[in-house]
């Protein structure tokens, strides 16, 4: 079904008139897209396709990250990591292999295209013909050793959830390629998930009789094939593809009592399966589920700026804190998860959610430079250190910087972080438009209109420090097609400018507005979004976190960064602060704007703006110290908040606070200091 918009005004410029209308959902895909693969019946209709591999190129500041990436850990990871020697089993080596490999090849190959790197790109094609060719008779491919697991008890399993994952590598290179080994090699591999045994495919699995809680990962992550197998039947249209996606589904682990899952990265995968499935079973309501899912579990956990919760691997009955950490893996899983919910259902909260944590907590999970990364990351964190002690679920280290086998998932997932987010900036509409999805500075070259005219838009932003998104067109002809721009759920008043004539448009916030023009080369189009201070009250202890725009605020704390392993070239690296962090706001007026003072600098943005001294915005605030509030001695890890307000004694001093994901130690979650009737002292930490 095709949802109705609402046609609010036709504005005339000097070469004619632009439609203009507000649309809250997008239009469904009917079949009449002549330029990328929508859904095929019977999978029901959706709302946006991603646009193939190096349709879209990052600039700026993304594509700085993107460099980072092929410099630091991610481009030489073959040279660091154990399991991706040459004897590892994906390679054809006698070696095990398993997830790391597909985690980091996965966002490896992506960014080999992403960047034009000749020496990532050549590593990519080793691999690539060692998998493509690695195939078997009866279809299975990758690992000898997963194919067939045997158990102490005789039981055996075909372990496919690290094939799961690599599979989308493949269909990334046929994205970028056409080669047409990839479909191929799938069909015959989804055949062969058809005709496993049931006794072998997925099943629940006695860990003491393996030794191993590997063979379990799949049961809880078998709906992360789905999207795989929906993908090759717009392909191909095998009709026993739908069939395959059905065993995938009904395989999956029903949840953990009241929420589904305990564990972090099985959480940000599977709250989105039954959304993704709904595709396939026509089942509107398990959209709902997928949303019911993320919000119960958000809303207790969820205490915290931005769309991480608290988890340090696992959620644990009162541990909701702003202090627990969020897994490094669990950005890009759940940034992949709001990707394909947003590619069925349209609906822009998913790209609001994707820029949250990617926006204010992934930058910090990486060292400016990306030659490391931690396991946690936590919005109150003042310190960064390599003890084994703190307050989380695992007692190892956690929270300094390794480019190593300590953070051994995360090592190798994070590579799919930046360039997913990357390719994930602009969709293909279902009427042959374009949609610009997600904000950063870019170039998309796509097909538009109903005769597939090649369109390039060329985006300048300072996004997300600052608010005007700059697009420039460029096409060898004139062509008439719909462009979408998402406003975001935050940006009131926002304004939209073509060649220097303002659109008289409402831009409903949360919404898309919808431009359908005749473009030709030379169009420029600007899109202000207005960026103001707010204030995000939580109410389990009053405390609050500052907000402009797309991105929450820390309290400024000086760093004191200390090589404690590793080598010159490759160092373990630990973060002390070497200015205070323990401050509670003083809030005097009901409006944010009175009691903050927002810093510009209004120099050009430094390429590494993720960092301490590349934030270019500031906020001013007043506030005053709690002293009572201090790292527990023995864990070192930063006590809970207490209730607001708090009392303090201390003078009232300015502070500053820069953006979260500039900041790799951080406080964002402040008490409020006050002396009314409800206002206490607070009590000194102890064990």
């Amino acid at each position: 079904m095709i949802l109705a918009v609402l046609v609010i005004s036709s504005f005339a410029y000097a070469d004619g008139q632009v439609n203009v209308r507000n649309v809250a959902v997008l239009p469904q895909a009917t079949g009449t897209n002549q330029n990328y693969k929508f859904n095929h019946q019977p999978l029901q209709s959706n709302c946006m396709a991603k646009l193939p591999l190096g349709s879209v190129r990052a600039n700026g500041w993304l594509r700085h990250q993107l460099d980072l990436m092929t410099d630091g850990m991610t481009g030489h990871l073959t040279e660091i990591s154990r399991y991706l020697k040459p004897d590892n089993g994906w390679l054809g080596g006698e070696k095990g292999a398993w997830e790391e490999q597909a985690y980091w090849f996965r966002g490896y190959y992506d960014l080999s295209v992403l960047t034009g790197d000749s020496r990532l790109q050549a590593e990519a094609k080793r691999w690539l013909d060692a998998i493509l060719s690695s195939q078997d008779e009866d279809g299975y491919f990758g690992p000898k050793k997963l194919k067939c697991l045997t158990g102490k008890n005789g039981q055996k399993v075909c372990d496919l959830w690290p094939h799961m994952v690599m599979v989308e590598a493949l269909i990334s290179h046929y994205e970028a390629t056409g080669d047409d080994r990839v479909p191929r090699l799938l069909s015959r591999f989804f055949r062969f998930c058809l005709n496993l045994p049931d006794d072998q495919f997925i099943p629940q699995v006695n860990i003491e009789a393996f030794g191993d809680w590997k063979p379990v990962i799949q049961a809880s992550r078998a709906g992360d094939m789905i999207p795989s197998i929906v993908w090759l039947y717009n392909q191909t249209g095998e009709d026993w593809l739908p069939d395959l996606a059905y065993r995938f589904y009904r395989r999956i682990s029903g949840p953990s009592g009241t929420f589904l899952s305990d564990h972090v990265i099985d959480f940000t995968q599977r709250f989105a399966y039954p959304g993704i499935f709904s595709q396939v079973s026509g089942e509107s309501w398990q959209m709902d589920l997928s949303e019911y899912w993320y919000k119960e579990h958000l809303t207790v956990w969820g205490q915290t700026p931005r769309g991480i919760f608290a988890a340090d691997e696992n959620v644990r009955p009162g541990h909701v804190d702003p202090r627990q950490g969020f897994e490094t893996c669990g950005f890009g899983e759940f940034t992949r998860s709001f990707y394909l919910l947003a590619q069925l259902t349209g609906k822009s909260v998913y790209a609001d959610r994707a820029e949250d944590l990617l926006f204010n907590h992934f930058p910090a999970a990486m060292t400016p430079d990306l030659k490391g990364l931690h396991y946690l990351t936590a919005s109150n964190q003042p310190q960064l250190d390599a003890g084994e002690k703190h307050d989380y679920c695992n007692k190892y280290r956690q929270i300094s910087y390794s480019p190593f086998e300590v953070y051994r998932c995360c090592q190798h997932n994070v590579a799919m972080t930046w360039p997913r987010f990357t390719e994930n900036l602009w969709q293909a509409s279902a009427d042959n438009g374009l949609i610009a999805w997600m904000y950063a500075p870019n170039k998309v070259t796509a097909k538009v209109g109903k005769d597939g005219t090649e369109v390039s838009i060329e985006t300048d932003t300072e996004y997300p420090f600052r608010g005007l998104v700059s697009m420039k067109f460029s096409c060898q002809k004139p062509v008439n097609f719909p462009l979408y721009l998402r406003i975001p759920a935050w940006a009131e008043g926002t304004s939209v400018t073509l060649n220097g004539k303002k659109v008289k448009a409402d831009a409903r916030h949360g919404e898309y507005l919808c431009l359908q023009n005749t473009w030709k080369s030379g169009d420029h189009l600007e899109i202000n979004l207005p960026m103001t201070v707010s204030l995000t009250r939580w109410p389990r202890n009053g405390s609050v976190t500052v907000n402009r725009g797309p991105l929450s605020y820390s309290v400024k704390i000086g760093e004191r960064w200390h090589q404690h392993g590793g080598t010159d070239a490759w160092p373990e690296l630990e973060v002390f602060p070497t200015t205070p962090w323990n401050y509670g706001l003083i809030l005097q007026d009901n409006d944010p704007a009175k009691n903050f003072r927002v810093i510009e600098n209004t120099d050009k943005l430094a390429m590494q703006p993720w960092s301490i001294e590349g934030a270019p915005i500031q906020i001013v605030a007043k506030a005053k110290r709690i002293p009572n509030w201090q790292l527990d001695q023995e864990t070192q890890t930063v006590p809970g908040l207490q209730v607001s307000p708090i009392i303090s004694n201390e003078r009232e001093e300015e502070i500053t606070l820069i953006p979260l994901g500039c900041a790799r130690l951080r406080m964002s979650c402040l008490p409020v200091v006050g002396r009314g009737k409800d206002a206490s002292e607070w009590r000194e930490h102890t064990r």
